[in-house]
């Protein structure tokens, strides 16, 4: 830890390449194993369901069951996979299942690829303004 913030401070009195280039460290060096901005936007995201596993050394974020009061025949859960320490596209994956109530029974039913995509847009975005703050 000393010696990231001796590198962080080294840093500040620099131009724009090499407070770039701390930005990009400072994102990288974190006390849990992926990307610190990816996993709490994540967690921010889905705050409203209830989790069921939550590894920030293996960035792996799992919910469970959850069921929106408005529409409580159907039920969702997500899991987020955090790939890489970079804050990239590419280094967020997620998946989500539905069921739907049928005579009683829970019944796996389609979701729609546009509702995972708008999840990681949502992450994504929540992670570079959380990035944006913590530089400025």
């Amino acid at each position: 830890m000393l010696g990231t913030a001796t590198f962080a401070l080294s840093a500040c009195g620099g131009g724009n390449d090499e407070r770039l280039q701390t930005d990009l460290a400072a994102a990288r060096v974190t006390s849990i194993g992926v990307n610190s901005y990816l996993w709490r936007a994540s967690l921010e995201t889905l705050s409203f369901m209830p989790l069921t596993q939550a590894d920030s050394n293996g960035g792996v974020l799992v919910t469970d069951w959850y069921a929106s009061p408005d529409n409580p025949n159907e039920r969702v859960k997500v899991s987020v996979a955090i790939l890489d320490q970079d804050l990239r596209a590419d280094a967020l994956r997620v998946a989500a299942s539905r069921q739907v109530m049928q005579g009683g029974t829970w019944v796996d039913a389609p979701v729609q690829a546009a509702t995972v995509q708008r999840l990681e847009d949502i992450i994504l975005t929540k992670a570079r303004d959380l990035r944006r703050s913590a530089v400025s």
